[in-house]
């Protein structure tokens, strides 16, 4: 705090570029060591005389207004958005009007720029991409298309700092600070690459045709480029390879560096809540976690306190958080769930009218929860057959119970056992045969994980043969295929796998979780694809 008055002693001239990047590391390192409040404090008297102590200081409220959701908090980002915007637009080259009006879709690099100017111009791309990420949660199109131009003009400029650093560094000689420009370029191009990199092939293509271009390896390079550096970003590239690494490709289900310590891993989580109370926000990723933690374990009672603990304080959705506690309340003794005085049918009644929109859209898991909670609405609600375990495999998190096998046996038991009174029931309803399909789907999954593949293929392909007679779960029949595809390939042939995974693919539309499933499918094709380019001719795929 010293420093920060002798700053305002000598005058805003005296904040260079220099004194202005080690403030914002110095902000960065409260902020990752749970001292919100006064990295916030060490940018604030900054933010309108420097673009770093600007764009520091208005990407933590956009996380905050991303963590609660509170209106008051989204407003608050937004105007500090506009505001970081007018001020590194302030450091910003200057240009004319013809040339302003002309690089307004295809903008080409400017030549001599000094490094403050360098440096203002990738603060303007990382606080319009924000400011694009905060719109999409507008309800409205014209917010929607706004989003999108404003991520596309972030994209471009990323771009022309690229091509910057790369006639910097032919240059020759480079000041100190330009570290930190590098790190910056290394993290926006890599993580443009590396998301755009995700997307299915149809999208992509469309991302393509508008100026994007999506390529895994090059994502992940620069990622690890910026993160192996001495940058301001280097611990922002690193953070976000560990989101890819940790979440997201568990998301898509694709092989993942989880190791299945559950144990382990609630201790982590726990010391986590433990370590600050001032964003309690991020207590709710931890109760998020540890509730799938505990249900990994069948520790049901454990799993509802945490879902009860979402319910009760995270605004980020009510509608999955509601569907998931009475989901695991599904799963508990009807005499243990009156002892919790809560009410399943109720909870499940809920859920529909709890969904969010975003840029117009109902979120897709939101939907898939309101649909399967509709057989609740009657006056006779049908119940929901092993609905913890079916959300599960929605998150994926089958991929992580894989890895500890007497765990996965646990889940076994309890399908077989789901299986059985399916079978005993005496008084089939119209939900029956969709409800039998869910089992012998999971039950595959679970077979599958163990090794034993014959079984398993009998299980996804007794859904597969029921597709005509399946009345409500439409997303049954490609998920299974999908998921025979990647048994297919666990038998090593790959041919066979991607006939079965494009056959998915290509054939079904319109049905639940359609957009996951195709992430999911891209991302096994390229796989895939890589495996059988390594095969002797014999086995490649034509």
């Amino acid at each position: 705090m010293k420093r920060q008055k002798e700053n305002q002693n000598l005058g805003s001239d005296w904040l260079d570029l220099e004194a202005a990047l080690k403030d914002s590391s110095a902000a960065l390192d409260l902020f990752l060591n749970n001292r919100f409040a006064d990295a916030l404090a060490l940018l604030r008297p900054w933010k309108d005389q420097s673009m770093y102590h600007a764009t520091g200081y208005s990407s933590i409220l956009v996380m905050q207004a991303g963590m609660t959701f509170e209106p008051k908090d989204m407003d608050a980002a937004m105007t500090s958005l506009g505001e970081s915007l007018q001020t590194c637009q302030r450091f910003r080259k200057k240009t004319g009007i013809v040339e302003s009006l002309t690089n307004l879709w295809y903008r080409q690099p400017v030549e001599n720029l000094t490094e403050e100017e360098m440096h203002a111009e990738l603060c303007y791309a990382e606080v319009l991409l924000q400011k694009a990420a905060l719109t999409f949660l507008d309800e409205s199109i014209i917010s929607f298309i706004k989003g999108g131009m404003r991520i596309r003009n972030s994209y471009q400029i990323f771009k022309n700092c690229q091509m910057m650093e790369i006639a910097t560094k032919e240059g020759g000689s480079q000041k100190s600070t330009h570290v930190h420009f590098r790190g910056g370029v290394s993290m926006g191009i890599g993580s443009f690459n590396l998301m755009l990199s995700l997307l299915p092939a149809r999208v992509l293509r469309l991302m393509e045709f508008l100026g994007f271009s999506g390529d895994r390896e090059v994502g992940l390079s620069e990622l690890r480029e910026g993160a192996a550096s001495s940058s301001l970003r280097s611990i922002l590239s690193t953070l976000t390879l560990l989101m890819y690494h940790l979440y997201i490709t568990v998301i898509l289900g694709e092989q993942t560096v989880a190791s299945g310590k559950v144990i382990y891993a609630q201790e982590k989580f726990l010391a986590c809540i433990a370590s600050q109370e001032e964003w309690r926000q991020i207590h709710h990723l931890c109760y998020w976690e540890l509730m799938w933690a505990y249900s990994f374990e069948q520790n049901w009672r454990e799993a509802y306190r945490y879902a009860d603990l979402l319910c009760k304080e995270s605004k980020w959705s009510q509608a999955i958080y509601v569907y998931q506690k009475a989901a695991i309340l599904s799963m508990l003794p009807e005499e243990e769930v009156t002892k919790l005085r809560e009410n399943v049918v109720e909870l499940f009644r809920q859920v529909d009218g709890l969904k969010l929109r975003i840029a117009g859209k109902s979120i897709p898991t939101e939907k898939f929860a309101a649909k399967k909670a509709q057989r609740y609405s009657s006056s006779n609600p049908v119940k929901l057959v092993v609905p913890a375990l079916e959300m599960m495999y929605v998150w994926n998190g089958f991929t992580v119970v894989g890895k500890r096998p007497r765990l996965m046996e646990g889940i076994l038991s309890t399908l077989e056992k789901a299986e059985e009174q399916l079978q005993e029931d005496p008084n089939p309803s119209e939900y029956h045969l969709d409800d039998q399909c869910v089992v012998q789907l999971l039950k595959g999954l679970c077979l599958r994980e163990l090794g034993h593949l014959v079984q398993a293929e009998i299980c996804f392909n007794h859904v597969i043969s029921s597709e005509s007679n399946i009345k409500h779960d439409n997303y049954l029949v490609p998920f299974t295929m999908y998921e025979l595809g990647l048994l297919y390939k666990q038998k090593g042939d790959i041919s066979k796998a991607i006939t079965v995974i494009e056959n998915a693919k290509t054939n079904y539309k319109d049905y639940n979780m359609e957009s996951r499933l195709h992430f999911r499918i891209h991302a096994a094709l390229n796989t895939m694809g890589s495996f059988a380019a390594k095969l002797p001719p014999s086995r490649t795929p034509a």
